[in-house]
């Protein structure tokens, strides 16, 4: 009986993409699989059809060379295309591990190996000036190591672990239900593929141990609040020689008791004198640095002026330089004054002139509020 055609199998076009090879394929095997056709030996014909032309088709230089030759290309002592098997022990799990292997976790076979650790946080705070100038800490971490005794492997006495008998060493195992193979962790070595028969006394088998383990952390100069710091791994250690987890390291600054941050830029209020603020005069201020630096007051300063000190701010994280310093003025209203003092400030009272343009701009508004409301 003469073979159809691989193309016609699938209903596809002969320019038909791979995509739309394996969608017809996928469509037309879950259709006519002998589970869901159990002793419908015409169903099991078909899916062994539609099988072969797809094992030619999703291959390409397979299909190359029957596009040129047709079947004759295979037919090499009657043996079938690449040495396929179509027979039917295969469960229906197996279309799908063809179709969706990669999605489900890889393909029939494969191994899986131990959990890797977890990753653990580790909450520091540190002071505004250790994020100036940068900083080296110690920080003393609970968490799980590679047990000393057995290396991790969790096998004690020299032994080692041997392949899980139930799974064959993938870590799964199907289990029929209805025409659907449903895939779980094997029970016996809880996903690791291999069995410990003589337990490291230890870690009991689990490759590690609990301790706290003290690590030294870098932290660069100009880091921000909710920053995190990533150690590669120090985290806990992998069960049975899996790779280990990370540490990260999530920082919190304290509030500082005179300066204030706003990204890499440092603000400070600072009071000043009254008669600073109204003869003029210098002022030193303390930077975050630990140094000081002079601030010239000009005559007839107001409350909120602000002043910039360049390059007196917090290195920049994202950037290059640092930010500035802003120095914001707070005239102060003398208090506990002497009698003296009080006929001083008379005595300038009644001198009068316009010595207070914020208050006469004010009276003058009020009184135009006044006029307007008469009318």
């Amino acid at each position: 009986m003469a073979q159809r055609d691989y193309y016609e199998v699938l209903g596809v076009g002969r320019d038909a993409s791979a995509d739309e090879i394996k969608k017809a394929y996928r469509t037309l095997a879950k259709k006519c699989h002998p589970d869901r056709n159990p002793g419908q030996k015409r169903a099991e014909q078909q899916f062994k059809e539609v099988s072969a032309a797809y094992e030619v088709l999703k291959d390409k230089e397979k299909r190359a060379a029957y596009n040129r030759f047709g079947h004759a290309a295979f037919e090499q002592g009657g043996t079938r295309p690449g040495g396929f098997d179509f027979s039917f022990s295969t469960s229906f799990a197996d279309v799908f591990d063809d179709l969706f292997g990669e999605f489900m976790g890889g393909r029939r076979g494969g191994r899986t190996t131990a959990s890797r650790g977890a990753d653990l946080r580790y909450n520091m705070e540190i002071t505004l000036e250790q994020a100036y100038h940068g900083n080296r800490a110690k920080v003393r971490v609970p968490t799980e190591v590679v047990c000393d005794d057995c290396g991790g492997s969790g096998a004690g006495g020299g032994s080692r672990a041997s392949t899980c008998t139930i799974c064959g060493g993938a870590g799964k195992v199907r289990a029929q239900q209805g025409f659907f193979t449903v895939q779980r962790t094997c029970p016996a070595c809880q996903g690791a593929g291999r069995v410990i028969t003589d337990p490291c006394k230890s870690c009991r088998g689990s490759g590690r141990v609990h301790r706290e383990k003290s690590l030294a952390v870098s932290i660069p100069a100009g880091v921000e609040e909710g920053m995190r710091i990533r150690l590669a791994g120090e985290g806990t250690a992998g069960l049975r020689g899996a790779p280990p987890g990370d540490l990260y390291i999530f920082l919190s600054i304290k509030p500082h008791r005179i300066f204030q941050r706003d990204g890499a830029n440092i603000h400070c209020r600072v009071p000043i004198p009254m008669t600073t603020a109204t003869l003029g005069g210098a002022i030193e201020v303390p930077t975050i640095d630990g140094a000081r630096a002079r601030v010239n007051i000009p005559a007839g300063v107001q409350s909120g002026r602000k002043f910039r000190l360049k390059n007196k701010g917090m290195a920049a994280m994202r950037g290059r330089g640092r930010g500035d310093m802003y120095i914001e003025a707070i005239v102060e209203t003398p208090v506990n004054l002497s009698k003296k003092q009080k006929e001083l400030l008379r005595e300038f009272e009644r001198t009068g002139g316009e010595t207070s343009p914020q208050s006469a701009g004010f009276i003058a508004k009020v009184k135009e509020l006044w006029e307007d409301l008469r009318e």
